[in-house]
């Protein structure tokens, strides 16, 4: 079976299917999974971490502002400090600062906000998703933004009917209409 389908991938004898070229593919999402287990584990490990540890392990589609934050808040909300330096060590040993927490635990919890993660932060193929997330992306219109648009199109309809009555075949066409219904 030399060129089958296997999953909507082509295939031929010798190799294997080929891998999706969309952002979504499962070695992407591995990858990002590996990444941000590893910095909640570094987190949870020292009981901080910095802004630019953040951007090192996160992957670069993963560097808009919106899901930056969604993971400096996620990293907050397990316990873990966010700086912008690294800071002293007795700032860190802080009474209101937690405590460091022991490796299982921290794999565990990274387990749990990963698949938390996953569902706010992943990507999807969806059409209706990918639109929603788009648009929310785009400002809307202002009143005076919708009035210019509304200005310019009333001035192209002027401008149509002018050159549409200019032409003397559409003049004659029009004529015989009314007659026509006359």
């Amino acid at each position: 079976m030399k060129g089958s389908l296997i999953n909507g991938s082509a295939m031929t004898a010798n190799t294997t299917p080929s891998a999706p070229t969309t952002p979504d593919s499962s070695n992407d999402l591995d990858d990002r999974r590996v990444r941000l287990k590893s910095l909640i584990v570094l987190g949870k490990e020292r009981g901080f971490l910095t802004y630019a540890e953040i951007n090192d392990h996160l992957p670069e589609n993963m560097l808009d502002a919106e899901q930056l934050e969604g993971v400096v808040s996620m990293i907050n909300d397990m316990g873990i400090q966010v700086f912008d330096e690294a800071p002293a060590a007795d700032e860190v040993l802080s009474p209101d600062s937690p405590a460091p927490v022991a490796d299982e635990d921290a794999i565990e919890e990274a387990e749990a906000a990963l698949a938390a993660a996953d569902s706010e932060f992943g990507r999807t193929t969806d059409p209706v998703r990918m639109y929603m997330r788009e648009m929310g992306t785009v400002d809307l219109l202002t009143r005076e933004g919708e009035i210019e648009i509304a200005k310019r199109i009333e001035e192209g309809l002027k401008h149509m009917i002018q050159a549409i009555s200019a032409c003397p075949n559409t003049v004659a066409e029009i004529l015989d209409m009314v007659a026509k219904v006359e």
